[in-house]
């Protein structure tokens, strides 16, 4: 999918407002997401500097000196191997610069190197989530290629469920490398994240991952997973039972279900995050199972697969339309078994939009 080049060109020019509002003179940008957020260079080796002016420089090495010219037409790129040095070294004149720095993506080694590395005339600022600010509504076309991604793995896992490729006997492993090859099939550039295919004392752990286990008659099993297309994210976790489960099992099921639902009903345009989580929270605690709520209830979905907004008991800040955010609370009853339902939404001037819309009743295959 091509992308405009002045949607980076915009986001450029409001993250430099930003810069100027806090004096800052230019931002020295080393997370590949954020170079690819601000001006849709996808390499693995790059840096970006942006002036209060909004005016950029972008390096890279000579293994993307064809790529980047065709990503970014509007930035002439500096090819070189020492991209920090070579970037600094543009800034003009005998002037001092104050340049912030992303404090929360670079570790304190790193930032022992950049300081040696400076001209004398630049002072390093550590800045925390400047970037991420800006990232936290999305625009259109995000919204788009966001729909598009949940999508593709929604009707993977549907396909797979009409396929009957969960079934006893089948290891964890197989059905998550069925699902996968289903969702890229479909499209997807890889997986958004480790794909979790948890049965029956597995569900139990939230991040299980996958196992040679083999699913029993019975048995729950919880599947969490997610594509990518155009360097953006999807997100969702269906639990299904492989035969006739157990009558607790229904009950913690339809617990989780209740939660689920209050969750989404809950999250709208001028909320509170907090109270998001607490309208999931409590439908949990109400059952008894409170103790076994052991994560946040959900988090916003974008060129991250966990990014801002955070919906949790310590979730800061209000819903606002265009910004995504899962709704994934879960009981895990240790040695036993787990039940967690997700959902990835967006957030309108009305209800939220779903968009993993397949069924969330229990399935027993």
């Amino acid at each position: 999918m091509a992308l405009a080049d002045t949607r980076f060109s915009n986001r450029r020019r409001a993250l430099a407002a930003e810069l100027a509002g806090q004096r800052i003179d230019a931002l020295l940008v080393t997370n590949l997401l954020h170079v690819r957020y601000l001006t849709n260079f996808s390499g693995s080796n790059s840096a970006l500097l942006l002036r209060k002016d909004a005016g950029a420089d972008i390096a890279t090495d000579g293994r993307y000196a064809t790529q980047i010219r065709h990503e970014v037409p509007d930035i002439e790129p500096v090819i070189t191997r020492s991209l920090i040095t070579e970037l600094l070294a543009l800034l003009d004149g005998d002037d001092y610069w104050r340049v912030g720095v992303e404090a929360d993506h670079l570790s304190y080694n790193e930032y022992q190197r950049l300081q040696k590395a400076v001209p004398e005339r630049v002072t390093l600022v550590p800045l925390s989530g400047v970037v991420e600010k800006g990232r936290l509504v999305k625009d259109e076309t995000e919204l788009e290629v966001l729909t598009e991604v949940a999508r593709i793995a929604n009707d993977a896992f549907d396909e797979l469920v009409a396929a009957g490729e969960i079934r006893a006997g089948r290891t964890e492993r197989e059905v998550a490398a069925d699902l996968e090859y289903r969702m890229r099939v479909k499209g997807s550039d890889g997986e958004s994240f480790d794909t979790i295919v948890a049965s029956g004392s597995n569900s139990s752990r939230p991040h299980h991952g996958v196992s040679d286990r083999c699913i029993g008659d019975g048995e729950l099993v919880t599947l969490d997973f997610g594509a990518i297309i155009d360097g953006y994210n999807s997100d969702m976790t269906r639990t299904v039972a492989v035969g006739e489960p157990g009558e607790k099992a229904r009950e913690i099921y339809n617990v989780v279900l209740e939660s689920q639902l209050a969750g989404v009903a809950a999250a709208t345009a001028g909320t509170a995050l907090a109270d998001v989580d607490a309208a999931c929270r409590d439908v949990i605690n109400k059952a008894g199972y409170g103790d076994y709520f052991v994560h946040s209830t959900g988090h916003g979905v974008g060129i991250d697969v966990h990014e801002g907004p955070a919906a949790a008991r310590t979730g800061k800040g209000e819903l606002a339309p265009g910004m995504t955010l899962t709704i994934e609370p879960g009981i895990y009853l240790p040695g036993e078994f787990g039940v967690r339902i997700e959902d990835t939404l967006i957030i309108t001037d009305g209800a939220p939009q779903i968009i993993t819309p397949t069924s969330k009743e229990l399935r027993v295959l």
